[in-house]
This record gives C-alpha cells, sequence and structure tokens, in this order.
C-alpha cells in the first residue's frame, strides 16, 4: 500500500497485528480483519480476535465513530517548543516509519477503508515502453499467446491495438470506409455497445502466400505434388496449347493493309460454295497498330456494288455483342490476294473446331454415313447458348441467317458461338424482305442444325430423307426436346401466327435454368483454379528483381557491388531459400518453402530468420522486414543507374 489512509498508530491501539507474540490479545480484534475482511493467520499464528461481533477490549469499533473523537492523539508540532534547550533525536528505525497522512475534514473511516481495497477500474493501464514495438500481423514476438512458428497466420482473438480503439467512442457502422468513425444523422442507426464496437477494422494481409483452400498439411513431403500449388495440368496444356495455336505463321501470304503474319485456318483445301455462293478462306492475323489477333474471312472473287446500303448494315453488327456470338469489327475489300476480295473481320478464337467438325468428323472424308448421336444434356446446352443468341439478334431487329454446322463454333467445352454472322447481310442484301421473314427462317435452320446433331444425320443427308420420320426415330430423347423440335421446324402456329424466340424460350424455361446453373458451377470452378494462380505473377516478379541485383559485377564506381553491402545477405537470403539441403546433404526441393519465404519477403514480415554462408564463418540473424528494406534499396540503387545517360 503506496500511502495508509488512517492514523497508524491509533490502528494499532484498536486492532492488533498477527505477528504480535507475548501478550494477551485474544480479546483485540485482527487488524487485517477490519481492514480486509479476513486474517490468512487465523489458523495459524495470528492469536487475535477474528470474529467481529464479539465485543473487543478496548475501542475496537473505530471506525464507526467520527474523524474527531476524545481518543485520537494530540498532534504537537515540534517547532512550538522553541524555549527548550533539549534537541530532539530520530532513531534509524524511525526512518522507515509510515508516512503520516492526515485524515479528511469530511470523509468517514469507512469511506477510508474502501479505498484501500483494490479497484480495477482504477489501475493504469500497461502501455508498452517506446514507440518502435511492432504488433503487426506476422509479428513472432506476440505478447499474448503463443508465437506461430511461420508468421503467417495471425491470432483471430488477438487485439493488438485496443487502447486507441477503446479512446474512440464513436458508434460502429460495418458499411462505412472507416468503420470507428460514424459521424452525422445516420449514426443512431448503428449499435455503439458489443464486443466488437470499439476493435479497429483491420486489413488482410495479401502479401502472404494463402492458399484458396487449406492444405493438406498432413502428407509428407514426397506426398505432395508440384501441381498442387497450381492449375490442373490438362487445363494447363489447353491453355498452353491456345497460346501456341496464337503464334503461328505461314510464310508465302501476303500482308494487308492493316494485318500482318497471315495463317490459314481452312482445314481443307477444297472450295466451298455452299454457305455464301463464293469461295471463302479463313485466316488468323495480327492487326498492326494494336498487336491482337483476328480472324479475317476472305470472299473470293467478290465486288462491292451498293455501299451505302452495305455500310449501314455494318454499322448494326459493329454493336452486337453477345457471348454466344463472334463479335465482327469491319470489312474492307483488298487486292493482294490477286483478286477483287472482300474481308470480313471477327474476334479470334485459338483452336476452336465447328459443330461438323466436333461431331461429323471422318477420317476417310465419307459425308454419306451416320455418325453417333449427341448426348441430351449436350443438345440442351446448344439449344440454350443458340436460343440466347437468337433472342438477341431479334430484339436487335437483326437475324443470323447463318446458322450451319460449318459455321457455328465449339471454342471451349460444350461452349458455342455464332461465326460469320453479317455476311449474308452483305452478300445477299435485299432490303425488301422483311426482317421477320428473315428472322422466322432463322428458327427453322436452328431445328434442323440441332436434329442433324439428335439422329447423326450429315445435312446432306437430312435433306434428301424425311424431317417428319426424323423426328419421329428421336425416341430415345425426352418429350419436351421432341416437342421443341417441332416447334422450331413449323414456322407458323396452329393459329396461324409466326412463332418467335420469345415464344421459344418461353416453353424451354426449366432447361435454361438449369443451363445457368450449370454455368454458374463452372464459373465456381474457374474462380477456384485462378484464386490457385493469383500469387504466382507477384511472386515471379519478386524472383526476377532478386536475379537483376544479385551476381551483378561492378556497378557505376564501386567493383564487385552484389557482393558487399546489403546485397551480401541477399545472396546468402537466396541460398536460403533456393539452395537448401537436408540433413545428408541433398536438395531440398520444397516447393512450399520457396513460394513462403518469396511472399514473406514482398509482406516484409517481422518473422526472424538465421542466414549463414557457405563458409559457416558468417551468420545473421535478420527479419524479413530488414531484407524488405534492402531488397528495396538495392533495386532502387539499380533503377537510378539504368535511367543515368550513356546506360
Amino acid at each position: 500500500m503506496a500511502a495508509s489512509r488512517y492514523n497508524s498508530n491509533d490502528l494499532r491501539r484498536q486492532v492488533g497485528s498477527p505477528r504480535s507474540k507475548g501478550r494477551d490479545t485474544k480479546d483485540t480484534l485482527c487488524r487485517n480483519v477490519v481492514i480486509y475482511g479476513h486474517c490468512r493467520y487465523m489458523d495459524t499464528t495470528c492469536n487475535f480476535n477474528h470474529d467481529q461481533n464479539k465485543p473487543a477490549s478496548g475501542p475496537s469499533d473505530f471506525l464507526s465513530k467520527k474523524s474527531f473523537n476524545a481518543d485520537s492523539p494530540s498532534f504537537t508540532p515540534s517547532g512550538q517548543n522553541l524555549g527548550q534547550a533539549k534537541k530532539t533525536t530520530l532513531s534509524s528505525q524511525a526512518a522507515n516509519a509510515a508516512p503520516f497522512t492526515p485524515r479528511g475534514v469530511t470523509a468517514s473511516t469507512q469511506q477510508n477503508a474502501d479505498l484501500t481495497m483494490f479497484n480495477p477500474a482504477g489501475a493504469r493501464e500497461f502501455t508498452p515502453s517506446g514507440n518502435t514495438q511492432n504488433y503487426e500481423l506476422g509479428n513472432s514476438n506476440m505478447g499474448n499467446g503463443t508465437a506461430q512458428d511461420n508468421g503467417v497466420f495471425s491470432d483471430p482473438f488477438a487485439m493488438n491495438s485496443m487502447a486507441p480503439a477503446l479512446a474512440n467512442n464513436a458508434p460502429f457502422n460495418p458499411y462505412a470506409g472507416d468503420p470507428s468513425a460514424v459521424s452525422g444523422a445516420g449514426a443512431g442507426f448503428y449499435s455503439s455497445g458489443g464486443a466488437y464496437a470499439s476493435v479497429p477494422m483491420q486489413q488482410p494481409n495479401y502479401h502472404l502466400y494463402q492458399p484458396y483452400d487449406a492444405y493438406r498439411g498432413e502428407l509428407q513431403p514426397w506426398q505432395r505434388s508440384t501441381y498442387d500449388y497450381f492449375i490442373p495440368a490438362a487445363m494447363r496444356e489447353e491453355i498452353q496449347k491456345k497460346m501456341f495455336a496464337t503464334q503461328h505463321t505461314m510464310p508465302g501470304l501476303p500482308k494487308l493493309e492493316n494485318y500482318h503474319s497471315l495463317f490459314s485456318l481452312d482445314t481443307s483445301h477444297r472450295k466451298n460454295t455452299a454457305c455464301f455462293g463464293y469461295h471463302s478462306w479463313v485466316y488468323k492475323a495480327q492487326k498492326v497498330t494494336t498487336g491482337l489477333h483476328y480472324v479475317l474471312r476472305r470472299l473470293e472473287g467478290y465486288r462491292l456494288s451498293n455501299d451505302q446500303s452495305v455500310m449501314s448494315v455494318m454499322r448494326d453488327w459493329k454493336n452486337v455483342r453477345h457471348e454466344n456470338i463472334v463479335s465482327f469489327h469491319e470489312t474492307f475489300t483488298s487486292q493482294n490476294f490477286g483478286d477483287s476480295s472482300l474481308i470480313f473481320v471477327y474476334d479470334w478464337h485459338p483452336l476452336a473446331k465447328t459443330l461438323a467438325e466436333q461431331h461429323f468428323s471422318s477420317p476417310l472424308g465419307n459425308n454419306r454415313q451416320r455418325y453417333p448421336a449427341v448426348p441430351e444434356g449436350i443438345l440442351w446446352s446448344y439449344v440454350c447458348q443458340i436460343a440466347s443468341a437468337l433472342y438477341y439478334l431479334h430484339n436487335k431487329n437483326l437475324a443470323a441467317r447463318c446458322l450451319d454446322l460449318s459455321k457455328i463454333l465449339v471454342t471451349e467445352k460444350s461452349r458455342i458461338r455464332l461465326g460469320s454472322c453479317a455476311i449474308l447481310d452483305v452478300v445477299q442484301y435485299d432490303h425488301n424482305r422483311p426482317i421477320q421473314e428473315l428472322q422466322g427462317e432463322d428458327l427453322v435452320k436452328f431445328g434442323k442444325v440441332i436434329l442433324c446433331l439428335a439422329t447423326g444425320m450429315p445435312p446432306n443427308l437430312l435433306q434428301s430423307s424425311n424431317t417428319k420420320a426424323a423426328l419421329d426415330s428421336l425416341v430415345k430423347y425426352s418429350r419436351s426436346l421432341r416437342d421443341a423440335l417441332q416447334f422450331l421446324l413449323s414456322p407458323v402456329a396452329p393459329n396461324g401466327q409466326p412463332h418467335t424466340i420469345a415464344h421459344f424460350l418461353t416453353m424451354i424455361a426449366p432447361q435454361l435454368a438449369q443451363q445457368a446453373n450449370n454455368t454458374l458451377r463452372e464459373n465456381d470452378e474457374q474462380q477456384y483454379w485462378l484464386a490457385r494462380e493469383i500469387e504466382n505473377g507477384r511472386i515471379a516478379r519478386n524472383v526476377m528483381k532478386l536475379s537483376a541485383i544479385l551476381e551483378r559485377g561492378d556497378l557505376g564506381s564501386q567493383s564487385n557491388w552484389s557482393e558487399v553491402g546489403d546485397r551480401f545477405q541477399l545472396k546468402l537470403f537466396r541460398d536460403y531459400v533456393f539452395h537448401r539441403v537436408d540433413a545428408s546433404g541433398k536438395p531440398d526441393l520444397g516447393l512450399g518453402h520457396m513460394l513462403s519465404c518469396m511472399s514473406k519477403l514482398d509482406a516484409g514480415v517481422d518473422e526472424q530468420i538465421m542466414l549463414t554462408s557457405r563458409d559457416n564463418e558468417t551468420v545473421f540473424v535478420i527479419t524479413y522486414r530488414e531484407l524488405r528494406g534492402m531488397f528495396e534499396r538495392a533495386f532502387n540503387e539499380l533503377i537510378k543507374f539504368s535511367k543515368s545517360p550513356g546506360l
């Protein structure tokens, strides 16, 4: 106790000390009972009275008395007896006596006794000494709980910065940019209480490498696969093939005015005039101004006659943007192929196949044979996607017109796009035909495409057979699919009204809902694998920057620049991350260790590591935060010299 709130001499007259011995103390009330309510020596060495209800000898009820009473000792200052020649001396034991504290005039003895009890509210809050101590995530010297081994995962119950939060009494708003600083008329709508109302919002540490889901840590190192950290091999291989196909070039093809690096995409060298009435060829090309790749559909020997009418139609097609339609960009004429050619420019989808190549490809080139029928689930996927594209076009007062198995592309698994749109609007332009008639033809062509896929018959076989007989042969498919095909192949309803795509969408509404669910499931899968790859670009940049710093010779006027100063510690860190060995001296190629170390370096966490030189003569104990500073200073020095004149 820092200071007593009553006269210690008066207290000793009325109560006894537990350590007093050699005198009659049975009727004297124990001092500990009066002050604290109990005495821990009552069963051992204390001989005083511990029953407060029993009257004690002497004034034991001194706590109920007033501040001033007859029994209070009188105080006489030593300075009043100035005439006495005798001097007062203090013994050495008096120096250790309790300091004198006079009683208050209005405070009662009971209030003074209450003040001696411990009050948690009056305790001073602990504040760390100094302003340099760090309480960020990943700090290995956390004050509460056990420190994490790797510094990656933080304690969700640790509130390191509680002191400034408790001082902020603003209501908590979870929707505000600063949840703890809400003011104005809307502040009353948010609760100011609760355990988490005063806890500040902590930003997640995006720099630390964190897999999308929990990693299988119970496996042994030799049981883990490197591909666990990345996307599946099949998906990576498909993307790499598409990237490789984008870089294909073919010598001998001419260079156009705005496009170069042409590559032929035709799988057959035979000329075909079935769709457009002209020989057509397909090329991949790269645009000069943007560097993007496009598909060029060339119509051989075509001469444009009505420029104004065609240009108005092309403006409408340029505004068409749908996920199931290959986007059209522009059209122009060219003489570079040795004739008058009309060229249409579309989006480039690498490794895309047509529906004819996907389901009717024959190694012998025989188009008179029957092929296996397409499963109903895939058919419904095609139906819903084509119907969605036609609904978009018909609402824009346009018609696809080119619905053919050789012009519908399969760009991904069960993902189709209508290709070669806008071509027939140019080569077969007729302003006298109403758009409703062209849209009705779209539905009939749509039905024939699905019927070919359902029966396994190529278009040339289906044209020579009876359509009704082909529909009757679809007994293995559901009734709803047969009704949908019957609707498409009948352009007019029984009441005489023409069929529209809107009516058809109403008919297949359950299948549309199922296809939407499948699309969302595939999107979730893509998001899952994308999250696994989000760290790779950042780590690759750090590895390239570290490689640019290390093993570099002279820089400016400093010789052996990469071997001295901070660069030497970065070199040891490189060995710690990439050149580890096990107990037997064999290389340790744990990819998880490499990813974790590079991520902690980018984050600059306070976890300490030990860096040892190869000769074991030099040892550094350093944090990732310090390494991060060295890393940035070294690379900024490289940038400074790279921008100097002559370099």
